[in-house]
């Protein structure tokens, strides 16, 4: 049986570009921060003054009576024991951070955007170092480890009738697949306060956020007052590792598919999201790695 053609492999322009300016000159990075914060706190006074955005802030004082999604995310990966009091860290990271979410209400015609809820993680704040995600590398950095705050949150997001407006992803896949549930290229990269995940309520129902951190996982809830028509089923198809030029790459593709509530039937799928990513580990010998050149 001859072997079905691989698809050439596209990769992102973040993965192809030359060197940023800031990573030849890291001395420009402070500058540079600064710059596209104050950028995008003009597009969030400028958006709100408009009217062309109303942002999620209010609190709801018990919860919306529908659990639609639940979901928990394991608080310790066994990674580097060196780096171990990294993700002890990130465990006070991520409880600071789900305070500031929980029992959010994203009314209808409302805008959910994580760092303007979340806020600017600082020690002054009690933030400690915990690990972040930078240039394929894992780093110790204040308030790092949020991001599997945002991932959770997105998740859910993607098991509802609300609408991503902005995520952005990891351009690197840093760690394998060892105890993995959810699938790979779901994650979210966030970056106070000009990387982010925003979420808008394009419904005519309110939707609340639950978020609160346990001995084992970080915990989620989505919850509205009535059961939504449709329920959703995310997967990834086609997954892929290629060595294209002596460097491992990852895609795969991530598919929405609806489901009529009463019925069970599919009505309809859509493409969430195509994934590339450079793998900065060596994959598993089980795992097949297609050369492409």
């Amino acid at each position: 049986m001859t072997a079905a053609p691989v698809e050439p492999l596209q990769l992102p322009a973040r993965l192809t570009a030359p060197p940023r300016l800031t990573q030849r000159h890291p001395w420009l990075l402070p500058a540079a921060t600064a710059v596209h914060r104050a950028r995008r706190r003009t597009t969030w006074v400028r958006d709100e003054w408009s009217g062309r955005v109303v942002w999620a802030a209010h609190r709801g004082s018990a919860d919306l009576p529908v659990r639609l999604v639940q979901h928990g995310s394991l608080l310790l990966r066994e990674l580097d024991p060196d780096r171990m009091h990294l993700q002890h860290n990130k465990v006070t990271n991520l409880r600071l951070a789900a305070e500031r979410v929980d029992g959010l209400v994203i009314a209808p015609g409302e805008t959910f955007s994580f760092n303007r809820v979340v806020g600017n993680c600082t020690r002054r704040k009690g933030y400690v170092e915990g690990m972040r995600l930078s240039n394929g590398s894992a780093e110790a950095g204040v308030g790092g480890g949020i991001c599997q705050l945002a991932n959770l949150v997105h998740w859910m997001v993607l098991h509802s009738p609300l609408t991503v407006v902005e995520r952005s992803e990891h351009s690197f896949d840093p760690f394998p697949d060892q105890g993995r549930v959810l699938p790979w290229g779901v994650g979210c990269s966030i970056v106070y306060n000009y990387v982010d995940l925003v979420v808008r309520n394009d419904t005519d129902r309110p939707f609340q956020l639950r978020a609160w951190v346990g001995r084992r996982y970080l915990h989620g809830q989505l919850r509205t007052d009535e059961r939504p028509d449709h329920s959703y089923r995310v997967e990834a198809r086609h997954e892929q590792f290629l060595r294209q030029d002596g460097r491992v790459f990852r895609r795969n593709q991530i598919w929405r598919r609806v489901i009529g509530r009463r019925t069970g039937d599919q009505v309809g799928e859509e493409l969430v999201k195509k994934n590339c990513a450079l793998v900065v580990y060596e994959p598993r010998p089980d795992v097949d790695v297609i050369d492409v050149g």
